[in-house]
């Protein structure tokens, strides 16, 4: 192979150490089954049954116990919002205690902005690279099981402090024999063994809390045991790391996406714990200025990160799923370094058509359609009495403005549709809740990058730009045409509680919104 034969291939840095021809990587063997395998354990983890691991069970009921009951017997009976913080302090302690499988559960509830209660998500972003990494001992011993070499043989330096220490694995900068700079990712050691532990105590605990606590109300701790278990097995294993970032870079390429590269996987140095990749150096996330300085334009950035999340999952079915700050660099030549695919989100041809058509009846303002497409992606059960849902949402109804509603109002109109929805059992399949999360990254990346864009503006190009591309495909593939059907601007207004027309809004615009909202519901009380 040339040089550029793997840009042929995927959108990867031009800057290549190796050149990959995915045809003959030796750790591509077997994956498929492999992933098989992995998604078939989860109903097998989460099951009920009468006993669970008894060991660890105890601890956590010790742990988890103390929590609930120090908020049983001190905010719990103040009621609302301080309930609410208490009990999700509580919590937060008691889930690094238990380790590394509950702090990646406290990290997948801190990206849950919007989905789980606000005080909870405040609460476990403290449990974000929060993890004391391994000895050096064990890093080394990893290499040399998996490699079946000692570290000096493959590496011709390894730094020995981490640059990131996260929950199922850390990150240690190194060179290759060459000289080659590389970034090495190592598993933590006997984790395979006890996530699987911990989603069995999990499953088994979770039914207890439902309908106990305010936070499983809204969270439904079953469905979220199931989910947590769906999206950290997977990364057990960085082969299928590796094989999700030559999917994303190949998808990315097909679509034209020049703006967003994806560090190449070591042709021969990957294994199920041990991950070497290219390096890959840039300015840090919130370093806006220093980017403006070098001339990148940070609203394309923007722009290139929305339309690479809704066609990885709108045409392709597969997307990145843990989009956020530390998970990518800007370089010098304007193009997003993205990073960390342990998590990434693919779904089956089924889902991929119904988040399509989830996608454009929003675009549209077709409720009913849009209610239908969230029901075949798995959100709402088969049966869902979608015209009930129709009413409780008012949409034949005028809008009102929450910012004008009194806070009581207000409150009891989130309780009526929190209430719907959990009553024709509402829940979070794995790749609407992977999207959402990286919905919400995207919209502070709004505030980092570009806070005064007019978001309606952007909503129209990015619609446009939909239609150009793709607007062929989707019309064969689900009988809507958005070169025909334009987006519907004031069902967007109308979904933002916007009671006159509005030429434009910038996210500033929107961020005072929220913040007059989010204090109407603290004045409101608990709505639950």
């Amino acid at each position: 192979m040339t040089a550029s034969r793997d840009l042929d291939y995927g959108s990867f840095a031009d800057d290549a150490p190796w050149t990959l021809d995915p045809e003959h990587l030796p750790w591509r063997t077997g994956l498929e089954e492999t992933r098989r395998a992995t998604n078939a354990e989860v109903p097998e983890l989460v099951r009920p049954r009468w006993r669970p691991p008894l060991r660890r069970t105890l601890r956590t009921t010790r742990h988890v116990g103390a929590a609930l009951l120090g908020w049983a017997l001190k905010e719990r009976r103040r009621g609302g919002a301080e309930s609410r913080i208490g009990l999700s302090h509580g919590l937060r302690e008691a889930f690094e205690q238990l380790g590394p499988s509950y702090i990646k559960l406290g990290q997948i509830l801190s990206a849950g902005q919007g989905v789980f209660p606000d005080e909870l998500v405040d609460e476990f972003k403290r449990c974000r690279d929060r993890v004391r990494p391994e000895s050096f001992d064990h890093v080394e011993d990893v290499v040399r099981e998996e490699l079946g070499r000692p570290i000096q043989e493959v590496f011709g330096s390894f730094e020995r402090e981490a640059l990131a220490s996260a929950s199922i694995a850390q990150v240690h900068a190194a060179t290759l024999r060459d000289g080659t700079p590389v970034v090495v990712k190592v598993q933590r050691p006997d984790v395979a063994r006890r996530v699987r532990q911990d989603i069995r105590t999990m499953a088994w605990v979770a039914p207890f809390l439902v309908g106990r606590i305010p936070v499983a109300a809204l969270a439904n701790p079953p469905a979220l045991v199931e989910l947590f278990a769906e999206t950290i097995l997977e990364e057990l294993d960085f082969r299928l790391e590796a094989e999700n970032m030559l999917d994303v870079a190949k998808l990315l390429h097909d679509a034209g996406q020049e703006i967003i590269v994806v560090p190449r996987p070591h042709p021969e140095l990957v294994t199920r714990r041990l991950l070497v990749m290219q390096r890959l150096d840039g300015f840090a996330y919130d370093d806006v200025a220093a980017m403006r300085d070098a001339g990148v334009n940070t609203h394309d950035l923007v722009r290139a990160l929305f339309i690479a999340v809704l066609e990885g999952a709108m045409i392709f079915g597969v997307f990145h799923g843990d989009m956020h700050g530390g998970n990518m660099v800007v370089r010098g030549d304007g193009k997003i370094a993205l990073f960390d695919y342990g998590i990434t989100a693919r779904m089956t041809e089924k889902q991929r058509l119904a988040f399509l058509r989830m996608q454009m009846t929003a675009a549209a303002n077709d409720v009913r359609g849009n209610l239908a497409a969230f029901r075949d992606l798995g959100a709402l059960p088969e049966d869902a009495d979608l015209d009930a849902l129709m009413q409780v949402l008012k949409v034949d109804q005028p809008v009102r403005d929450p910012t004008k509603m009194t806070p009581e109002q207000l409150t009891s109109e989130i309780r009526q549709v929190t209430k719907a929805l959990l009553g024709q059992g509402a829940k979070l399949p794995k790749p609407l809740m992977l999207f959402v999360k990286n919905m919400i990254f995207l919209d502070g990346a709004i505030a980092n990058f570009a806070p005064d864009l007019n978001l309606f503006a952007e909503m129209l190009t990015i619609y446009a730009w939909f239609a150009q591309n793709h607007g062929e495909r989707i019309a064969s593939e689900i009988g809507f045409d958005p070169r025909q059907v334009g987006f519907d601007l004031d069902g967007m207004q109308r979904a933002l509680g916007l009671e006159d027309e509005h030429e434009s809004m910038t996210h500033r615009e929107l961020q005072e919104r929220r913040a007059a909202i989010n204090q109407r519901v603290r004045e409101g009380g608990s709505v639950l």
